[in-house]
């Protein structure tokens, strides 16, 4: 798996239900075009490009509690699989309910270039940017 290095982007907003999350997983995630345009280079410079897709993920860790993880990967039996502008996308079921309504984008500036995500679900982050925290009825959720 290929990792990414990531920046966060927070704004305030709402967790998604677990029932927007089943009915209209098409809308889950969204790319920008820079975002989709990078993420195909990307697939594009492997040798095994076929089968992959980006895997948009939550982990738990930081000092915020949660921390995205984008990679290269293959869909697994239960993930939500899904196409944005022509870009495979994967979320597996427990992150989906953290990511539902974030958008990618790839940005550059003077500190480096890197993947980030747009995520309405974020009420907090920590000061360094690199993990985040939701409303606590998406992390009771999570545990069930």
């Amino acid at each position: 798996m290929q990792s990414f290095r990531l920046r966060l982007a927070c704004s305030g907003g709402t967790t998604a239900t677990l029932c927007e999350v089943t009915d209209s997983p098409t809308a889950a995630i969204t790319l920008t075009g820079k975002a989709a345009e990078k993420v195909g280079e990307l697939l594009g410079s492997q040798g095994d490009a076929e089968d992959q897709a980006l895997r948009v993920a939550v982990r738990g860790g930081g000092c915020s509690g949660f921390q995205y993880a984008l990679a290269f990967d293959r869909a697994k039996e239960d993930d939500h699989v899904f196409e944005v502008d022509g870009v495979a996308v994967i979320v597996d079921k427990t992150s989906m309910q953290f990511v539902f309504g974030s958008e990618v984008d790839y940005v550059e500036g003077l500190q480096g270039a890197g993947f980030q995500v747009n995520n309405p679900n974020v009420v907090a982050a920590c000061g360094c940017g690199s993990s985040f925290q939701v409303k606590d009825d998406a992390a009771e959720t999570a545990a069930v």
